[in-house]
């Protein structure tokens, strides 16, 4: 079993009308930054948002002491009405994350209903990994890259290929959030969004 210290990882679970953000713990203040941007701009797009934990307990403890409360555990969330599922990364959370064979069920469900699936930093070299890069353009943190396998790898902070959304790293949170909100909600959600934050 995991501790509330050694996992980091945070997985998104999108609907077209509500968004539960799975939370599989976090360590590192990179993946707070990773998943809150990405949350905070689903929420101002309006898309409702919930933090879920795959911990037996809602609050999960970041490694630089970062105390979160999830809204669910992993085992709470009905997968099937959720169109887009995000892996937010992180070195530590992605070993986590790769290891959890309930998330990479929900990742092999979501490939097969030709549903979203989007990973930052670390985390697409789980995709990678899985063989869902073959021959799609995909983004990851440098030092990840190699996990990539078959991926037509990319120099931009985020891209999508089909229902595949892959960002580089936290520098790119921001443009990863909002490719997957146009990817979700379209373009007019993106500019009214970017209008509140001055982008």
């Amino acid at each position: 079993m995991l501790s509330l210290v050694d996992a980091e990882v945070l997985v998104l679970s999108l609907s077209l009308t509500a968004v539960d953000v799975l939370s599989l713990s976090l360590t590192t203040v990179e993946v707070l930054s990773l998943s809150l941007t990405t949350v905070d701009v689903l929420r101002r797009a309006g898309v409702e948002v919930d933090t879920v934990s795959i911990q037996e307990t809602k609050t999960v403890t970041t490694s630089h002491g970062i105390s979160l409360q999830a809204d669910k555990l992993f085992d709470e969330v009905d997968y099937t009405e959720k169109d887009m599922i995000v892996l937010p990364g992180g070195s530590v959370g992605t070993e986590n994350l790769d290891a959890h064979e309930g998330v990479k069920e929900v990742v092999r469900q979501f490939i097969k209903a030709s549903k979203y699936v989007a990973a930052i930093c670390a985390a697409p070299s789980i995709l990678g990994k899985m063989g869902y890069l073959e021959g799609k353009k995909a983004v990851a943190h440098p030092s990840m890259t190699q996990f990539l396998y078959g991926a037509k790898v990319q120099d931009d902070p985020a891209v999508r290929d089909g229902y595949i959304i892959t960002g580089q790293a936290m520098a790119a949170s921001l443009e990863f959030a909002l490719l997957i909100l146009e990817s979700m909600e379209g373009k007019a959600a993106v500019d009214k969004v970017c209008e509140g934050i001055v982008r």
